[in-house]
């Protein structure tokens, strides 16, 4: 006996009106006149210019109070006079002691800065603030902030202390102005640690810069002064005592003569005249080559650092120098502060050569090789490339393997773990570009990045050097550097380095009859920021908006012409899948913008069905109860029409535990084709970010983050409601999926394991990961398998196009480079990786799915099945019919209107739903033919506008029709329809809509299974 097999067709539409978002209120640090908190103390922005007393640039920070200060985690940061877009940032790190001050060193201005050097400083910036006109802040976050212009908020979140000077468009009460150009040498000082919030009342002009560190220590290399009882004669300057570079280096982490002045001779190895590094390398000569760490216990090299001397020297040279040594920031230096301090000498030397070592896995190996050519023997991996785009360099792991998070492969605070993280930092190496640049910066975005501009560097990636490297320690890491600065211009050819080309075009074949993914779309939001009041945004390069920084609910792109370069991505990503059955996270909440809620993913459906040239898509029409409150972003479930349906209507949890959370959604489906037996049931599921938390969620310090708490509670509400779905849609073949923000060993993971439900990434594709953070890879997000789904589990794979690429690639970064890194294809359309299931259902056979187009989707694997012989198809039945629903005339608010339709199996018991405002309007039972027919009223609480009538039956499935609804008095509006491109026959259905009829016809395919 054939089934007969029934595809419903859905349409949704989005109403227009948007409604203006409130605006964001900013409260901040308050004035500090009693000295209680870390204020921008001095700041010299001269620096380096003719007649200035120093070379570099300084920001001196002060601390007023009886505790020392962390800074780590804070950021420096400058926006030009006239700016009003997000400031140029700088991260800080270290400790400002108690009554004390932190030196945040800037590079001078000139190609040849003049002036003394700066006292050892406790960090460095790359900023390059003007020296007469400008915004500072110090800010108590590394991202980067966005001020309105004019006098700034006290409390303003984000901003410790603020200073605008000269002709600055943004201030604290009042811009302190400025003595003359940058000839004129001087600075701002502040009286003490007193913070009036009044820029003009607390700086005033200084001839007299009077930079010190956190260790007292002024510009002649002394602590601060102490007034002495009786006048005591200056000491002469002690004389420069000779060394070699292994003395002057020593056996540890500190040279022994560090505050001293030496003498010492080397070959020079790498020269950094540009980018910033301002100095060059020099090795005992023939030093190198075969060396045994064993025994090798001091460095024969070291990094001089002098930018009166940079540009006067070449590899290659002999040379003697003579200066102070100091270590700075864990480097050891040697400052020439003057041309007198260098000497080239005429003799013949042998040559240093690269020393031949695999990366040495401890800190005292890496002493004993700080600042000498190096030749990395052995493979190394791209770890991260995260700030590839803004800093020019590249986290590498020695050996084949990424560098994992603990937690994915370890549970918490065990010793499993604490091994994962001591591997991780043995095998760790940042790959640098031999310069400071910020390719994010106004002065340097013309500059096309390093490494990203010659190719993909993709996590995962094999990276091979063709040339030998510096290995140094800078901003707290362990650095290869090229033996001279390198950009975007460099020529491939001309890199040290190159990396494997490891993306792949499509997902690896899962097998099954169909497919199930899971896909964050982030932050896909169809209401751009131009539709809103109040958003400030993210600026490329010509200062033309690109995403919303802050200021309203919208958190995607900021125009349509950013939305579309986003969009493209997601489409070409998710069509390239190759999947049946989509669950979507990070999806814009229409209804918080005054909009049907399903208008984002309706907006999206529509973008994937232009791209594959047919009706290939739908979505799963929001459920008549929907949480009171919820998030501005939101799940969603899409589903190939030719493949699945629902059975019934989704239901959304309704959970106090996810209060801070996206709740949870769930459908069941069932294959066309397929039977009862071969439903399944799908849940969504966005958890609680890692990000904040207070009391019990707190992060505990044990790798889970922020959140955990809640996380778990969300684990548990999740258990409990699969259950209840489980029962409610009959199945008990359960897959949930999506972004749990919880890693594989953690908590919330092992609460659902316990519950029975396995992890199908880990089981399955063990090898791969979805998500990289701070350079540790591991799966945020996760498909779980209840016991009968996962014995229909054909395959696993998690698609790395995503997390593992430059953020650089990102729509979000459109035009921030003078290398245009977009491109409109699927590598990172998101932050988190795809994840692809394949599945077999008892009922069906496999079948090559035609929704892309016409063709075998990437990722199915294989040849498009055969055309099987045609099957005589039996005289007509009830439902066989193409379902319809029709109104009668215009419906308004508080009246009654008449319902029907046709189509529907007999006997079919359905509900009848009005979506966007959703209200249960009641049932209607087929007649014997399978025709519908009811009376029904619009309850007094729906607004008017433009609605969807939703009738889901048990056979049938789901069938949608878009109404206008009338106020209750008034003319009759037209039909309202925006959003999506539409396919002839949803244009005629509209169209009869419009003439007062509404009527949507639903599609079928009839379908004969042998019995």
């Amino acid at each position: 006996m054939p089934q007969h097999i029934r595809r419903t067709l859905l349409c949704a539409t989005v109403a227009a009106t948007l409604l203006a978002a409130p605006l964001v209120s900013a409260t901040t640090a308050s004035a500090d006149p009693a000295g209680t908190g870390l204020v921008i103390r001095e700041a010299y922005l001269k620096g380096g210019s003719a007649g200035a007393p120093y070379n570099h640039k300084f920001v001196e920070i002060g601390n007023p109070t009886a505790a020392p200060v962390s800074v780590t985690g804070w950021s420096l940061q400058y926006r030009s006079a006239t700016s009003v877009g997000p400031f140029s940032t700088s991260a800080l790190e270290g400790t400002v002691p108690a009554g004390g001050t932190f030196l945040v060193s800037m590079a001078g201005n000139g190609s040849a800065p003049v002036g003394a050097d700066l006292p050892t400083a406790d960090d460095e910036a790359t900023l390059n603030p003007s020296g007469t006109t400008g915004t500072l802040v110090l800010a108590d976050r590394t991202t980067a902030l966005t001020l309105p212009a004019g006098a700034v908020a006290a409390g303003t979140p984000g901003v410790v202390d603020l200073l605008g000077y000269g002709a600055s468009n943004t201030f604290e009460g009042a811009v302190r102005p400025v003595d003359g150009g940058n000839t004129v040498p001087n600075g701002l000082v502040r009286a003490g640690t007193t913070d009036t919030d009044v820029n003009a009342t607390d700086f005033s002009n200084t001839t007299t810069p009077t930079p010190t560190n956190a260790a007292g220590q002024t510009a002649g290399g002394g602590t601060t002064p102490t007034p002495p009882t009786d006048p005591t004669p200056p000491a002469d300057p002690a004389p420069a005592e000779a060394v070699s570079i292994a003395q002057l280096q020593g056996t540890t982490d500190t040279s022994p003569y560090a505050g001293r002045n030496v003498v010492t001779t080397g070959v020079v190895t790498a020269v950094y005249a540009t980018g910033g590094f301002s100095g060059y390398t020099i090795q005992t000569p023939g030093t190198g080559g075969a060396v045994d760490l064993t025994t090798h216990t001091a460095s024969d090299a070291v990094f001089v650092y002098s930018s009166a001397t940079a540009s006067s020297v070449t590899a290659g040279q002999h040379v003697e120098v003579t200066g102070g040594v100091s270590e700075f920031n864990g480097l050891t230096e040697l400052t020439v502060s003057s041309a007198a301090g260098l000497r080239t000498l005429s003799d013949t030397v042998p040559a240093p050569q690269a020393a031949a070592v695999a990366f040495p896995r401890t800190d005292a190996q890496r002493e004993s090789l700080e600042s000498m050519l190096v030749a990395p023997q052995g493979r190394y991996t791209v770890a991260d490339n995260y700030t590839t785009n803004q800093y020019g360099e590249v986290v590498l792991a020695s050996g084949t393997e990424r560098l994992l998070q603990p937690t994915e492969v370890a549970r918490p605070g065990t010793p499993e773990a604490a091994a994962v993280t001591a591997d991780n930092a043995a095998r760790r190496i940042t790959l640098d570009d031999g310069a400071s640049t910020n390719f994010l910066t106004k002065a340097n975005q013309g500059i096309p990045v390093s490494w990203l501009t010659q190719g993909p560097v993709t996590v995962g990636a094999a990276a091979t050097f063709d040339a030998p490297v510096v290995l140094d320690y800078r901003n707290n890491a362990w650095k290869f550097q090229p033996t001279a600065p390198i950009t975007g211009a460099t020529p491939a050819a001309d890199l040290p380095v190159a990396f494997s080309d490891v993306r792949t075009a499509k997902p690896e074949d899962v097998g099954g009859d169909l497919k199930l993914a899971g896909f964050n779309v982030l932050n896909y939001f169809p209401t751009t920021g131009d539709e809103l009041t109040g958003c400030t945004y993210y600026t490329d390069r010509d200062g033309d908006p690109v995403t919303v920084n802050s200021g309203c609910d919208a958190r995607g792109a900021a125009e349509q012409e950013d939305l579309e370069r986003q969009q493209v991505k997601i489409v070409k990503a998710i069509n390239g899948l190759g999947a049946d059955v989509v669950s979507l996270e990070e999806i814009e909440n229409s209804a918080r913008f005054g909009q049907p809620r399903d208008a984002a993913v309706a907006t999206l459906v529509g973008a994937l069905n232009a791209a594959t040239g047919a009706d290939t898509w739908a979505y799963v029409p929001s459920p008549a109860v929907v949480p009171a409150s919820e998030d501005v972003i939101r799940l969603a479930l899409i589903y190939k029409k030719d493949r699945v349906a629902p059975t019934g209507a989704s239901t959304i949890l309704q959970d106090t535990a996810f209060t801070n959370a996206r709740q949870p959604v769930a459908d069941a489906f069932r294959p066309i084709g397929g039977t009862t037996d071969d439903e399944f049931l799908v849940i969504a599921n966005h958890f609680k970010s890692k990000g904040s938390g207070t009391g019990a969620n707190a992060d505990q310090g044990d790798g889970q983050g922020a959140s955990n708490a809640d996380r778990v509670a969300q684990a548990k509400a999740l258990v409990t409601f699969s259950t209840a779905m489980q029962t409610q849609y009959g199945t008990d073949k359960v897959f949930m999926l999506g972004d749990f923000n919880a890693y594989s060993k953690e908590d919330p993971m092992v609460v659902l394991d316990d519950a029975g439900y396995t992890d199908l990434g880990p089981t399955e594709d063990a090898d791969e990961w979805s998500y990289v953070f701070s350079g540790l890879s591991g799966s945020l997000d996760h498909v779980l398998a209840s016991p009968t789904a996962l014995a229909d589990v054909t395959g696993v794979d998690i698609w790395n196009i995503n997390s593992v690429e430059s953020v650089g690639l990102e729509y979000s970064r459109y035009n921030y480079n003078a290398t245009n890194l977009y491109t409109d294809d699927v590598y990172r359309a998101s932050d988190h990786d795809p994840i692809l299931v394949g599945i077999d259902l008892p009922g069906i056979g496999a079948t090559t799915p035609p929704g892309d187009g016409g063709t075998t989707p990437p990722g199915d694997g294989g040849t498009p099945t055969p055309t099987p012989t045609p099957t005589p198809v039996p005289a007509p039945q009830p439902g066989d019919e193409a379902a319809a629903l029709a109104v009668d005339g215009h419906l308004r608010v508080g009246a009654s209107f008449r319902l029907t339709g046709a189509g529907f199996a007999a006997s079919e018991r359905t509900t009848v739903e009005l979506h966007s405002e959703p209200a249960t309007l009641g049932t209607l039972t087929a007649d014997a033919s399978g025709h519908l027919s009811g009376t029904f009223t619009v309850p007094s609480s729906v607004t008017a506008g433009t609605h969807t009538l939703v009738v889901t039956g048990p056979t049938t499935g789901t069938v949608t029709l878009v109404v206008t609804v009338d106020p209750a008095t008034g003319a009759a509006s037209a039909l309202a329809f925006t959003g999506a491109e539409l396919t002839g026959g949803i244009v005629a259905a509209l169209l009869l809509l419009a003439a007062g009829a509404g009527l949507l016809v639903v599609r079928r395919r009839r379908a004969a299974l042998a019995a």
